[in-house]
């Protein structure tokens, strides 16, 4: 077959938005390939007997200048088919690209091809090319994506950024049986994914460069193939650049990830209980539709609105809660004269259609007391749709995506917890780019960003986490504790230590009647436990003792049984591993809950086996292994903003252990880590660790130790302190708080 060309035309045209996301006339480059006979033009040497590539220039100008286009692929789209239709061509390639649509790349575009049999219907604009098969051809690139980043095995490489170039070439038909189904990011989004990566990464090897760079497009931003051609201008003296070229799919991806879990479970003792446990929740094949819903309150108890309408989602809007966000009190917008809000966003499964999932999101807010009222008035509960699927719709009663998320500070914080790396599909960024957008915005306004706090519901009232670091003091009534063993068995000797913390500045008290300590017995019989912890709380609440209680157990009978009688929380060393029951006792209770990380049991912790961590990399191995942990208990209906992290010092960690994740402790709960915005406790308190570095071998005698590894805790982003001695850490704290935690820093952020 004879291919006609037409290369580089120039056109003015409307196709999306350009670089600084102005809707406006912008320069595109298209070039054409059309392929047909042109044997009889050839032979009589008369152009009317080919296509005349005069005729389609026009044609092709005319479509592009009197028409605007929502994206290059439309436009791309619309001119295959004139080529095809109008003009005769029997297959048609086109590439559409924009010299000025990103910021840092020479251009972005598109290229596909279609034959005329794609369009049976002469009235079909676009169709996926599978009559031809030419579909799977289709590419939409980027072309000199120009970067700065530290790559490099000298020295000189290590110290300064230097420039690569990125072309980027993402195949979006070849889908196989198998792949992810998520929608792919727009180019846009996808580009400001992987440059935000690329900068701050430190790679020495252009190979673990590019193939890096694919993972994070197949894995992150769900494109089904991609081509990473990777270039060093400034590496080789005569040559313009040195190189590296991969393409990978998801069929090379989920090979990965098998091979890396199944290297896990090699590793880390514990992960059968994690990989092999069942969702708490089954969703039916028909709930087949994912939306997130934004729930606010401000009259009346505004917690308990919020679990009933979490409750009555799925009672009556056939719902199913898969993800909780943490929970933000936040300042009233629009109309100011009102009580503050508590917000957060769920994410369902439904079977429901748009509009009937309205219609049930309205009849939860009758039912629960909505009145109708003027706009933005006070009220008990307000449901609102702010994505479903990956739908755009706009009708007179409902617009999805939400029209007002990237303007709402209240609900982008919610969402960003649950769904930050979601692509908005009608502006083309992620949820968490939105954020950060908006915040940049409200900085710089007059009114600034909203105070807005993150809290947890514990006992009578809120507390929010960046207010302080909060002291737990620990009240052991076992006979067998390493440091205070057999002070507390007494439950008036008990009760009087409890009220000693809490005039000694302890923010909430931490009992437990089962020693953990390495060797000790944690076999014992349940209700010698519940014995020893359950008459102490009972006597503390019936004196008045008002303080939040927690309960530190791995055992689901002895939590309940505490709470029963008082207890406020559950802190379970095992992040509720050990016992089936207990994270369904947990998501029932509607209590903060502390999940530990730990391996084996108490005689067996500190075992080789269970000291041990894959590549020598606790603070990973940790992370990975707390993020199972928290997905199990939110699959089991534990919501997010009730669940509290403790990494587990001196729980199957070595001494020099403790001290990396001690040291590395931020990197826990940082921006984009597994584990970004949990509450972390943290427990050294007169620890071994403390004791081999110090040479202090009386538990009794640690307190300075513990002083600085309080410290260290709170420097990197402890909540919530586990101590022994609660005045001389209550000072600790409030000096450590006052470097590290000042309120006028808080106030503006989480």
């Amino acid at each position: 077959m004879d291919t006609i060309l037409i290369k580089n035309l120039t056109v003015r045209n409307v196709t999306g938005v350009d670089s600084w996301q102005r809707l406006k006339s912008q320069p595109v480059v298209i070039s054409v390939w059309l392929y047909t006979d042109i044997t009889a033009a050839g032979d009589t040497d008369h152009v009317t007997n080919s296509i005349h590539y005069g005729h389609v220039t026009k044609g092709i100008t005319k479509l592009a200048e009197t028409n605007t286009f929502a994206s290059l692929e439309a436009l791309a789209h619309a001119v295959v088919r004139l080529c095809c239709v109008h003009f005769g061509a029997q297959r048609t390639k086109v590439s559409v690209e924009q010299p000025k649509a990103l910021l840092h790349a020479a251009a972005s575009g598109v290229q596909l091809a279609r034959a005329r049999e794609d369009f049976e219907d002469d009235a079909i604009v676009e169709t996926s090319g599978t009559v031809s098969q030419l579909g799977v051809e289709d590419m939409v690139f980027v072309k000199d994506l120009r970067l700065h980043t530290i790559i490099g095995v000298n020295p000189w490489e290590r110290e300064e950024k230097q420039i690569v170039v990125v072309n980027l070439t993402i195949y979006p038909g070849a889908k196989k049986e198998g792949d992810d189904d998520k929608p792919s990011y727009h180019l846009r989004t996808l580009v400001r994914t992987l440059t935000r990566y690329i900068e701050t990464s430190g790679f020495k090897t252009l190979e673990a460069f590019a193939v890096a760079v694919a993972r994070v497009a197949l894995e992150k931003c769900h494109v089904n193939k991609i081509r990473v051609r990777l270039e060093k201008p400034s590496a080789i003296l005569f040559a313009d650049a040195s190189g590296m070229e991969v393409t990978r799919d998801q069929h090379w991806l989920r090979k990965v990830l098998e091979e890396e879990r199944v290297a896990g479970r090699a590793v880390h003792a514990h992960a059968s209980l994690l990989t092999n446990q069942q969702s708490a929740k089954d969703i039916p094949p028909d709930y087949d539709h994912t939306s997130y819903l934004a729930i606010g309150t401000n009259i009346g108890n505004r917690v308990e609105n919020i679990y009933e309408a979490l409750e009555r989602l799925e009672s009556q809007a056939q719902c199913i809660v898969t993800d909780t966000s943490f929970l933000y009190e936040t300042p009233p917008m629009y109309y100011t004269e009102q009580p503050a809000f508590l917000n957060a966003v769920c994410k369902v499964a439904t079977k429901l259609a748009p509009q009937d999932l309205l219609k049930a999101l309205k009849d939860i807010e009758a039912t629960m007391g909505r009145k109708e009222s003027f706009r933005n008035a006070p009220r008990p509960i307000d449901l609102d749709i702010l994505f479903y699927d990956n739908l755009v719709m706009e009708t007179e009663t409902l617009t999805i995506p939400h029209a007002s998320i990237q303007e709402r500070e209240f609900v982008l914080y919610p969402l960003c917890d649950v769904a930050k790396g979601v692509e908005h599909p009608r502006l083309y960024k992620t949820c968490g780019q939105l954020l950060s957008q908006l915040l940049k915005v409200k900085a710089e306004s007059d009114q600034g960003i909203a105070k807005i706090d993150k809290v947890v519901p514990l006992r009578k009232d809120l507390q929010k986490w960046a207010k302080q670091t909060y002291i737990m003091g620990i009240l052991n009534t076992t006979p067998d504790s390493f440091s205070d063993g057999g002070s507390y068995v007494d439950v008036d000797a008990a009760c009087k230590a409890a009220k000693a913390m809490a005039d000694q500045g302890a923010d909430l008290i931490d009992i437990g009647g089962m020693s953990t300590r390495p060797g000790a017995d944690d076999t014992f019989d349940e209700a010698e436990e519940i014995r020893r912890v359950v008459p102490v709380i009972e006597q503390l609440r019936a004196q008045g003792f008002d303080l939040p209680i927690s309960i530190d157990t791995f055992r689901a009978s002895v939590a309940e049984a505490a709470l029963a009688a008082g207890a406020d929380m559950i802190n379970d060393i095992s992040g509720g591993t050990r016992d089936p029951r207990m994270l369904e006792v947990m998501a029932r209770a509607k209590v903060p809950v502390c999940l530990m990380h730990m391996r084996g049991d108490a005689k067996t912790m500190m075992s080789k086996e269970n000291t041990t961590y894959a590549d020598n990399d606790v603070l990973t191995v940790v992370a990975q292994d707390l993020y199972a942990i928290m997905q199990r208990a939110i699959d089991a209906g534990v919501a997010r903003w009730n669940i509290i992290l403790d990494p587990g010092l001196g729980f199957a960690k070595t001494a020099a252990q403790d001290f990396v994740l001690l040291r590395h402790l931020d990197q826990l709960v940082a921006e984009d880590a597994l584990l970004e915005g949990f509450p972390l406790l943290m427990g050294p308190s007169r620890k071994k660790f403390i004791g081999k570095t110090t040479g202090v071998d009386n538990p009794d005698q640690r307190s300075y130790g513990t002083a600085a590894a309080v410290a260290a805790s709170i420097a990197g982003k402890a909540n919530i302190l586990r101590v022994h001695d609660v005045r001389p850490m209550w000072e600790v704290a409030r000096i450590a708080d006052a470097v590290w935690r000042p309120q006028d820093d808080a106030e503006k952020s989480q």
